[in-house]
């Protein structure tokens, strides 16, 4: 078994990954990417490094032993300008730049190269914990109706639409109509840019309508950023008024998943994995 060196960012994905391999016997030590990791992942072995700092980073990994890496987390967009890298990140910032102005994938994807190139295998958070992503149907006991079906269909096309254009990754639509697409201030932001739409666009807590529907890139490199939905998300579509939130079946990340269950039942909001295009 490959040691694991976890790149982490912020959220509780870095957390259930460490959880995970504690209790699978897996070693791992963890990078700690400054300004992004939480202090909830101190207590493991790991380092402290500039998002920027890549020579110090594969050093740390390879001193650690780590032959394997995935990275996991919330990281935003930095801003270059404000960047302090060393002399192997300065190497590869101007392939970052480039990609940058292509979008998020893009320069993820040059991210993953630079680990390669110096013989890390990268596995995705699902990769290294199988039961991380949504299966097919509904996640807890509520189902959705045939025209709640209908909007699920039509978000994810939105959502396949908008990844296309290397833009985000998620859609609410309520009665066929497209009421928010995702970009760069993520699911919560957009989400509570629902919440304050007309009432007569939208569903309430009390009779809920639409739904938040969440795929894949197509472009995207599914190691890395798969979308995401936690308890956080569920909250929130709540709070819109929603019905439920969707996505493609184990291309879906879904973070504590048991409490998750449970808040959707408790709401009422189903959580359900449709077969992405070209399934058997």
């Amino acid at each position: 078994m490959q040691k694991l060196g976890l790149i982490a960012g912020g959220g509780n994905l870095p957390v259930e990954i460490a959880e995970h391999c504690e209790q699978a016997g897996r070693p791992f030590f963890i990078v700690r990417l400054k300004g992004f990791a939480g202090p909830e992942i101190a207590r493991y072995p790991g380092a402290d490094i500039g998002i920027a700092e890549l020579g110090k980073c594969f050093k740390a990994l390879k001193r650690a032993g780590c032959r394997a890496v995935t990275l996991v987390g919330n990281v935003e967009r930095p801003d270059f300008a404000a960047l302090k890298p060393d002399l192997r990140g300065l190497m590869a910032l101007p392939a970052a730049l480039a990609a940058a102005r292509k979008g998020d994938d893009a320069l993820l994807r040059v991210l993953v190269g630079e680990f390669e190139k110096e013989g890390f295998a990268v596995e995705g958070a699902h990769e290294v914990m199988g039961d991380l992503t949504l299966p097919g149907g509904p996640l807890g006991r509520v189902s959705p109706t045939p025209e709640q079906m209908a909007d699920i269909q039509r978000a994810l096309t939105v959502a396949r639409e908008i990844g296309r254009l290397d833009v985000g990754q998620g859609a609410v639509v309520c009665d066929g109509l497209v009421l928010a697409v995702e970009a760069q201030e993520g699911t919560d932001a957009m989400l509570a840019r629902v919440a304050h739409l007309s009432a007569s666009l939208r569903g309430s807590p009390e009779a809920p309508r639409g739904v938040l529907a969440k795929a894949p890139k197509p472009i995207q490199e599914t190691r890395i950023d798969l979308p995401t939905i936690g308890l956080n998300t569920i909250q929130r579509a709540a709070q819109a008024g929603l019905a439920g939130v969707a996505g493609e079946a184990g291309r879906l990340l879904v973070l504590d998943r048991e409490a998750v269950i449970e808040l959707a039942d408790e709401l009422g909001l189903f959580v359900y994995g449709v077969e992405p295009p070209g399934a058997p």
